[in-house]
């Protein structure tokens, strides 16, 4: 029973994990496999010889007042074998695990950004798996955008909302209809988010069909909301394809609640905001009558986004309601 010594110690500046460590996994694993040996004797320990790299169960020889005089080698019939496959499958665990370890490190920095990879095809198809190089990450069935499809072989931007080590090695879950995922995909189109002159205060979704993003900015004469829109509407439309086309809104966020509620009601105008209850945050919104059903939208969407967006419950009613 023995471990190439040379090899041992050129693995562990390799994969930089302390030799000792890897040296008591080893010893604590054949001793387990001899403790499950037909007839294994007490208080026995396994020795792995620094030097030669030779495994040996060890048993202690007390004398009368219980103190270790001497110890003796037990080699039971065929325990080399299991001894050695036990070091090897010890080895390789350890590996796995250190590799697990870089790649749980790795991802773990990108939790809370976007990440690109290639749809893969798996066994289970409500699940989508996607290749992000060293490991494949998945988009669970809640974190899916209702109708987008992802077809084997295409390239896609998620969200990273998880990394965690599995009972089978590393996890990542990976999000396409996570409010963030907007946020980040702007910050990539957008310089001025970068450099912190322009922030996005707040995001709501309804994945697939559309977003409503409040802006503000920390500059004198820059336009937030055109930042974000970009030349020609180039930005705003690069986000709005890698979303198959899901409808943004990009409005101003103030610190005024009842300006901020009015911007939220964007495409719709507003005629008039009352802060009723500063403590529950609930306002009444009075808008033109023939803005009522654009500012409700279709399924109550659009009040329903902007009282997200806010985080205020809001009333609307028109200007001149019919008695």
């Amino acid at each position: 029973m023995h471990v190439e010594m040379d090899a041992l110690v050129a693995l562990t500046r390799e994969k930089d994990i302390p030799l000792e460590q890897l040296i008591s996994a080893i010893e604590i694993g054949v001793l387990t496999a001899y403790n499950q040996t037909n007839e294994p004797k007490r208080h026995a320990h396994a020795k792995l010889d620094r030097e030669t790299g030779e495994i040996q169960i060890l048993i202690p020889t007390f004398d009368e007042l219980g103190e270790k005089i001497s110890e003796d080698v037990d080699s039971p019939d065929g325990f080399s074998r299991v001894a050695t496959s036990t070091a090897r499958q010890v080895i390789k665990m350890k590996m796995r695990e250190t590799n697990d370890a870089e790649i749980v490190g790795e991802f773990t920095t990108s939790v809370g950004d976007i990440i690109s990879g290639v749809v893969q095809q798996g066994r289970d198809p409500k699940m989508i798996n996607v290749n992000l190089g060293r490991i494949e990450g998945r988009i669970p069935p809640q974190e899916q955008v209702p109708g987008e499809v992802y077809n084997h072989g295409d390239r896609i931007k998620c969200f990273v909302v998880e990394v965690k080590q599995g009972m089978k090695g590393p996890e990542i879950m990976l999000s396409r209809s996570h409010p963030a995922l907007v946020k980040q995909l702007f910050a990539l189109e957008v310089p001025e988010i970068q450099d912190r002159i322009v922030e996005i205060m707040a995001v709501a979704r309804e994945a697939g069909h559309r977003t409503k993003i409040a802006v503000r900015t920390h500059r004198a004469g820059v336009s937030p909301k055109g930042s974000l829109i970009g030349p020609l509407g180039s930005r705003a439309r690069a986000v709005m394809d890698e979303l198959h086309g899901e409808k943004i809104d990009i409005v101003d966020w103030s610190e005024d609640p009842a300006l901020f509620v009015a911007h939220a009601l964007a495409p719709a105008k507003v005629s008039k905001v009352e802060i009723v209850d500063l403590l529950s945050r609930s306002a009444k919104v009075t808008v033109p009558d023939y803005q009522l059903s654009l500012a409700i939208g279709k399924d109550g969407q659009n009040a329903r986004l902007a009282a997200r967006l806010t985080g205020w419950r809001i009333d609307i009613h028109p200007d001149n309601p019919v008695i």
